[in-house]
């Protein structure tokens, strides 16, 4: 007994050593840090200065791959099956708990997003705003309820991100509280959806500040609500969708880094300083102010809270819903 006691812990001993050692030495070669969307939106905005800074920092590049598709779900299960050793991480906001829940109660989700992951870090909170293209005669979310109301044969299309992202499951939402209908078209990204709506080809659409802010103070898009708890101070005079009657819909914006469970805590421990000293860095962090993101820079437990806090508000709003597509 007392030998196999001794082989165990000489086993246990090694096995920690060869951890630390090997989290002395990373990183040792590029490390790829997938975005689940398109090029053009902001988490990609985001992903790739966050990335170029880290990227001097560590000594390594650090190389962006857009792997849209699935309201971020093939991004996502591309690291959850990656191995856990810090050279595949995820850059994601705040559809990934929603498309989770969704794609995971639909029967779906390709990974257990109770468990596939850990988090990093909240690099930036980002608040999320609804659009509307320039020409729909509304200037907030009411009174698009009321418009869908008093016009029944009114044919109205909303765009998102893809089925469970944050502009889907607020869109459904908002459909059932306001009980009016309009009809939901999913894109492959924020910059699609984008070009969809300015072009007038759907009326509302929707996402994360960054992304549209120059055409709401050009005037060529309409930010009708945000689904912040107070309203943004680069657009004050856009009302909060509680201020509006609907505080089911509210939700606060984020872009963070994720890693598949298992991640030994020293290579997590490093992403997490070399995130913070990215966006803490005087330069980067004017730039992110500059697009409407608030640089945060968060611990992993903080970003792993936010992440399951939001699967948890919305997890039974997404299943009445049936959200399956």
């Amino acid at each position: 007994m007392k030998k196999i006691i001794l082989v165990t812990l000489c086993g246990l001993i090694e096995f920690f050593c060869v951890q630390i050692s090997y989290a002395q030495n990373y990183p040792n070669r590029p490390i790829k840090m997938v975005v689940p969307f398109p090029a053009g939106g902001t988490t990609d905005v985001v992903a790739r200065l966050i990335a170029q800074r880290m990227s001097d920092s560590m000594g390594q590049p650090i190389i962006v791959d857009n792997r849209g598709g699935a309201g971020g779900a093939i991004g996502a299960d591309l690291v959850a099956k990656s191995a856990p050793d810090g050279y595949t991480i995820l850059m994601h906001n705040l559809t990934f708990p929603l498309s989770s829940v969704a794609q995971t109660l639909a029967g779906i989700s390709p990974f257990n997003p109770d468990t596939a992951f850990e988090g990093v870090s909240i690099a930036v909170y980002v608040p999320f705003i609804l659009t509307a293209n320039s020409k729909v005669p509304v200037k907030d979310l009411k009174e698009l309820a009321n418009l869908l109301t008093a016009n029944k044969n009114l044919q109205y299309n909303y765009g998102s991100t893809g089925p469970g992202s944050t502009v889907h499951v607020l869109g459904e939402a908002f459909k059932r509280a306001a009980k009016v209908e309009m009809e939901h078209i999913p894109f492959k990204g924020a910059a699609p959806l984008k070009q969809e709506l300015l072009s007038g080809r759907i009326q509302i659409g929707g996402d994360q500040l960054s992304t549209s802010i120059a055409e709401v103070k050009a005037g060529t898009l309409k930010a009708i609500a945000t689904s912040a708890s107070k309203r943004i101070a680069a657009l004050p005079d856009v009302p909060t969708v509680t201020e509006l009657g609907y505080p089911m819909l509210e939700l606060e914006g984020w872009n963070g880094i994720f890693v598949p469970a298992k991640t030994p805590k020293e290579i997590i421990d490093r992403l997490n300083k070399e995130i913070i000293a990215a966006v803490k860095n005087p330069e980067l962090a004017a730039r992110l102010i500059d697009m409407g993101a608030e640089p945060v820079g968060s611990t992993p437990a903080e970003q792993t809270a936010i992440y399951k806090k939001q699967m948890d508000q919305f997890r039974g709003v997404i299943k009445e819903m049936k959200m399956s597509q």
